[in-house]
């Protein structure tokens, strides 16, 4: 019981941390970044996803960096690292809560666990898949979630991949590719003004295509 309680300690103590760094850390302005990468080359990318993914660790908008990384890098490199970044970070926190916070989440909560265990019992992949596709929940609330609850880790991880393809692209194509958005970046310097105006702009388009397939024509029946 106490082993649990001391792993319980660690993962709020992880999570705790994560969140201090997001709001203190100052981040450098978009030229250095773009710099800094040219010079880097292959192993700077890598840095960059490695980052991406601990920052997603904590309670960091992963729609903003992936505008972010568009802003900084066009769509096919953004993309890649995004998405290398994106699969670190949601497998890395999974396995944060599930070896650390499974065992206290089951003695505290007891019978509600035991009900989300029931309900995602055999529905894993399309409970995460679902849950990553649809902006339900921010994106470390489902990763942290799901290593708290009996979803498996192959259905977590495979649910994961496959759902952040389609995110993955559209959140770094708005970055990519919005008309003025990396000019204004480069003027505006803040990768957090950055990256909120592009979460801004993912969030527009969201709204547009609900709001299309909303009106569409209806076929008489």
């Amino acid at each position: 019981m106490r082993t649990a309680w001391v792993r319980a300690g660690v993962l709020l103590a992880v999570l705790v941390a994560g969140t201090v760094v997001a709001l203190t850390v100052e981040l450098p302005d978009v030229g250095a970044v773009r710099r800094w990468v040219g010079g880097a080359g292959v192993a700077g990318l890598v840095l960059l996803a490695l980052a991406k993914g601990a920052l997603l660790v904590g309670p960091v908008p992963r729609s903003a960096l992936c505008v972010l990384l568009g802003v900084v890098l066009g769509f096919r490199t953004g993309a890649a690292v995004a998405y290398a970044g994106g699969l670190l970070g949601a497998l890395a926190a999974f396995a944060l809560s599930r070896s650390l916070g499974r065992d206290t989440a089951v003695r505290l909560a007891g019978p509600r666990v035991a009900a989300v265990d029931r309900a995602v019992a055999g529905r894993g992949f399309l409970a995460v898949l679902v849950a990553r596709v649809l902006p339900v929940a921010p994106f470390a609330v489902v990763s942290h979630a799901a290593g708290l609850s009996a979803v498996r880790f192959r259905a977590y991880a495979a649910g994961s991949a496959l759902a952040l393809v389609p995110t993955t692209a559209l959140q770094v194509g708005v970055g990519a590719s919005v008309p003025g958005l990396s000019a204004w970046a480069a003027r505006a310097g803040s990768p957090l003004v950055v990256a909120v105006a592009g979460l801004l702009a993912v969030l527009g388009v969201l709204w547009l295509c609900r709001r299309r397939a909303g009106t569409g024509p209806v076929e008489a029946g």
